[in-house]
């Protein structure tokens, strides 16, 4: 499986309803691959043309377990797992409620988890697979006003850094991608946690965070990348894809002091 023939490739996206996933599986499954995507709430959305959308909550290890048996059964093997579903909070670490951090990294670390959980047996029977890990620059970087949403993306690289270690010797490649700001609708779907009275930081925060989103990249970059990571015989671990100075970002938190390289992001972010 060093080099993908689109109409015999199964793709497997998840979070697929929208943004990075549905530009993926869209993009994917318009070149011939065999693409099937999930959503929570497939019905919310037209249902798309070229690849097939499954009902799937991450969240739910039974909901998770009989979408990867389904596939299996119909197509007989998964070569390709996005492993994508995933939201944002933001807002202050104080002023989140543990019941949100929790439902945060259900969703965003133990949902990747799960799928990983149920799609590695099958990669390993058949001797073969790349699972795509979708980490985040907030991933690399502890945001500010974005802590539990960075924290559940911590997690996801420690996981895949791990990941990537049990599964060198196996033919399972494991990769990461770690995009910055990308126009989608992330934006409008994250939660915002407000605390009347000092909410003008987080404000000033909020306005950079949002300015940068929505005058990001289209998430189609994205898609190709992917499809260029599923054609490399040996990819790397990581992959970070966005704007110059993001991508800079994370070259320069390797290299400068902490003190010096935190400071450039609060000043970034007007929380100093």
């Amino acid at each position: 499986m060093n080099h993908h023939q689109p109409a015999s490739t199964v793709v497997f996206v998840t979070g697929a309803s929208s943004g990075i996933g549905k530009s993926t599986a869209k993009y994917l499954s318009q070149l011939g691959y065999v693409v099937y995507g999930t959503s929570r709430r497939p019905g919310s959305y037209p249902q798309p043309e070229h690849f097939t959308m499954l009902e799937m909550d991450v969240r739910n290890e039974m909901s998770v377990k009989e979408t990867v048996r389904y596939i299996v059964e119909k197509e007989g093997k998964i070569d390709v797992l996005v492993n994508n579903a995933g939201y944002g909070i933001g807002g202050a670490i104080e002023d989140t409620s543990p019941k949100m951090v929790e439902e945060q990294m259900n969703t965003n670390f133990f949902g990747i988890f799960r799928v990983l959980h149920y799609v590695l047996p099958v990669m390993k029977k058949q001797e073969h697979g790349l699972i795509i890990n979708m980490s985040s620059i907030g991933g690399v970087i502890g945001l500010p006003y974005q802590g539990i949403y960075s924290a559940s993306k911590f997690a996801v690289e420690g996981l895949t850094e791990a990941l990537y270690k049990e599964l060198f010797t196996r033919n399972i490649k494991v990769v990461m991608v770690e995009p910055g700001d990308f126009k989608t609708g992330f934006t409008a779907n994250r939660e915002i946690i407000t605390k009347e009275g000092k909410a003008d930081i987080f404000e000033k925060s909020r306005e950079v965070i949002e300015h940068d989103e929505q005058s990001g990249q289209p998430p189609i970059k994205i898609a190709y990348l992917i499809e260029k990571i599923m054609n490399k015989k040996h990819p790397r671990l990581r992959y970070s894809i966005g704007a110059f100075d993001q991508k800079l970002s994370i070259l320069l938190k390797k290299i400068l002091p902490d003190r010096w390289f935190d400071l450039i992001i609060m000043k970034y972010y007007k929380v100093k």
